[in-house]
């Protein structure tokens, strides 16, 4: 079975699109893919605990409640590096499975098997 990587560079500005993001990861990981989000841009927010909280829309799951399924899955996640420093938040305060990676450590994730990707 192939790794799933979904690239999520948008925060709770765009919740909806957040929530799109988690239902694809938590599907690829409860369905028993090997699962990374790669966090970029404002999306990096998202790994600082008690930060991936709300509502996207009526009948929507919350994120919090994505999150939490993600984890339980064996979820992980690749937070990029310059957009933790460019935004000064602390490297060393991460929620579960989340870890300072960038685009080399990606790739070696992936490995030389294919890989089904989504971006958002």
């Amino acid at each position: 079975m192939s790794k799933a990587v979904v690239s999520l560079t948008t925060g709770l500005e765009d919740p909806e699109k957040v929530s799109v993001a988690f239902l694809v990861a938590v599907g690829a990981a409860e369905t028993g893919r090997e699962t990374l989000m790669f966090l970029t841009k404002e999306a990096v927010r998202l790994a600082v605990p008690g930060v991936a909280v709300g509502i996207a829309c009526d009948g929507c799951p919350s994120i919090e409640e994505l999150v939490k399924r993600y984890e339980a899955a064996g979820g992980r996640y690749f937070v990029c590096p310059l957009c933790v420093n460019a935004r000064r938040l602390d490297p060393d305060d991460l929620i579960p499975g989340a870890e300072i990676n960038g685009t080399v450590p990606m790739w070696n994730w992936i490995g030389d098997e294919p890989a089904t990707t989504f971006s958002y």
